[in-house]
């Protein structure tokens, strides 16, 4: 019922923030996510601690974005649906920024027992990218499910959907301070392309 409840509050939480992220080019991007409270202390939503393994079997954590801002996204390799068109985009902002040293790229796999560091690793190199600046990861089923409530996105098991898993295609800019700062369809070209100048206008502002 918790989950449930999650989920609806999530979709609204999404609803709203579409209304707020295309930004004058004046305005900073929004913060998005309900402010967390604690001991009479507001601050706002952040990505919390992580430990996850890459194509390379090395540990990544959230030092490993330290100073940077990153796209997160939620896949699986044998995905029969949506996930291609993801990755088109996604590859599409790999060569876009490859020149930009402040900008990464994280992929999480919903599917944790077949998408083994191997088969991470051969998605990898057949996509022709790099670790040191896209990252796909794996680790336990409850953290790698668990995470996505906290980028606002949507990941379950559901063996009536293609593939066996019901997963957003939404890509998600995180700011160097753990915070989500914009989304978009990963599934639509025109709206990456909208992403785009969002990712541009953070880079001008952390560079700022």
């Amino acid at each position: 019922m918790i989950r449930i409840f999650f989920s609806i509050a999530v979709v609204f939480l999404l609803f709203q923030a579409c209304q707020t992220t295309q930004t004058d080019e004046d305005e900073s991007l929004p913060v998005l996510g309900f402010p967390d409270i604690e001991n009479g202390d507001t601050t706002e939503h952040r990505i919390p601690d992580f430990k996850f393994v890459n194509q390379d079997s090395q540990l990544v954590t959230n030092a490993t974005f330290e100073d940077k801002i990153y796209v997160a996204d939620f896949f699986f390799t044998a995905c029969p649906t949506i996930c291609p068109k993801v990755k088109k985009q996604m590859l599409r902002l790999y060569e876009k920024y490859a020149d930009e040293a402040d900008l990464m790229l994280l992929s999480h796999t919903v599917d944790v027992k077949r998408d083994t560091v191997g088969r991470l690793k051969e998605y990898a190199t057949n996509l022709g990218v790099e670790s040191r600046r896209w990252q796909f990861v794996t680790g336990e089923h409850d953290e790698i499910y668990d995470i996505a409530d906290d980028y606002f996105s949507i990941a379950r098991v559901d063996p009536n959907v293609a593939g066996g898993f019901d997963h957003s295609g939404r890509l998600i800019l995180v700011d160097s301070q753990r915070r989500v700062r914009a989304f978009c369809d990963g599934t639509s070209a025109e709206a990456v392309d909208r992403f785009i100048l969002d990712i541009d206008k953070l880079l001008e502002e952390e560079d700022g």
